[in-house]
């Protein structure tokens, strides 16, 4: 026989409901009875204005959580190129939120065929990407989202040389260098109890004491030294200001390039330090980490006041290390100065318009 809830039970249940949905009605809604679609667009219901907005807008994206496969980026990246300088471009970021919007953010179950699909459509002029969405809901959430993480990788660039032609592709690299072995999983969301009872919010790789840490994108130098969690860590962000990446535990005595300061400017496959196990301690240049490792974090910021505090918006970065371990930058030791410089140097234009913005002060590394 089933036990019917008391009054006073469901009286406190629905009360709870009510604050829930007073707060945030479509997060609470869909996390309720939705799962699948828990990405959908958030919007604050507090306003931002001052100096902690970044925009003064009030309708930002407040969470996204990022289950697109690599498999699935890999196939939205081909067609990018493969559709690069036709008159049928495709943005390989839009097809993934057609799919993002088609799954509900779950690509646990994705289908090349899916992909293949919707991009042959575009480049046979079947239909557009804007007929193919016209209807879907959720499919400017996605779009916004997709392109707040993975707005930086593709796109234009040169190398020193061959009349330094333009390049078009993959111009993000994999945190770790070329050549230097590491293992990693998907550990993001487990639990961490130094200092208080948390979740782990980024990516664990594990190598050698020493490994050239490599900036994944190009941006600046935003935070650079000591935090009693992450030990030696760099903060780097995006010149578009929407990804703030986050390196950790470094090496100790010798965590950073030499040449880095907060502000400096960095190009995407530069050696930015080197891996170590520093943190958890409240003295400094502390070897306090069991494991030797990168904790390689990813924040996403539509708004300023979700810089820092209860607004934070970190994502999973097991699938994107995946898709970037195709691209790794090969680097060379000068014995002289026991640093690692990159191989192969790359001429990014996102870094020199940016620079171009700045006050005279502005140093590109």
């Amino acid at each position: 026989m089933i036990k019917k809830p008391s009054l006073f039970k469901c009286i406190v249940f629905a009360a709870l409901l009510l604050a829930c949905y007073i707060s945030h009605p479509l997060t609470y809604i869909q996390k309720l009875f939705h799962p699948n679609l828990t990405n959908a667009p958030v919007s604050s219901q507090n306003s931002t204005s001052g100096s902690s907005g970044q925009t003064g807008k009030t309708d930002f994206i407040k969470w996204v959580d990022f289950h697109v496969t690599s498999d699935a980026m890999n196939d939205a990246y081909q067609y990018d190129i493969k559709a690069h300088d036709t008159d049928t471009p495709i943005d390989w970021v839009s097809l993934l939120a057609i799919l993002g919007a088609k799954y509900g953010g779950d690509f646990k179950h994705y289908k090349s065929s899916d992909m293949d699909t919707i991009a042959e459509k575009i480049l046979n002029k079947e239909s557009t990407i804007e007929e193919l969405t016209a209807d879907m809901k959720y499919y400017p959430y996605y779009n916004e989202a997709y392109h707040a993480v993975l707005g930086g990788f593709v796109g234009e660039y040169q190398l020193p040389g061959a009349d330094n032609e333009k390049q078009y592709g993959l111009k993000a690299f994999s945190p770790i260098a070329k050549g230097f072995p590491y293992t990693d999983y998907d550990d993001f969301g487990s639990s961490r109890s130094f200092g208080y009872r948390r979740q782990h919010l980024g990516h664990d790789m594990m190598g050698q004491i020493g490994t050239p840490i490599i900036a994944v994108e190009s941006g600046y130098v935003e935070c650079l030294g000591w935090n009693r969690y992450g030990g030696w860590r760099i903060g780097i962000r995006s010149f578009d200001k929407k990804r703030y990446y986050y390196y950790a535990h470094l090496r100790q005595n010798f965590p950073y390039s030499k040449s880095l300061k907060e502000g400096s400017l960095v190009t995407a496959g530069d050696v930015i330090g080197y891996m170590g196990h520093t943190g958890y301690s409240d003295k400094e240049n502390v070897n306090n980490i069991d494991i030797i490792h990168l904790h390689f974090g990813l924040q996403l910021i539509f708004d300023e006041s979700q810089k820092d505090g209860n607004g934070e918006i970190w994502i999973s970065c097991y699938e994107l290390a995946r898709f970037l371990s195709q691209n790794r930058s090969e680097t060379v030791k000068d014995e002289a100065t026991k640093e690692w410089h990159r191989v192969q140097e790359m001429i990014d234009p996102t870094v020199k318009e940016y620079a171009s913005r700045q006050k005279p002060a502005a140093n590109e590394t």
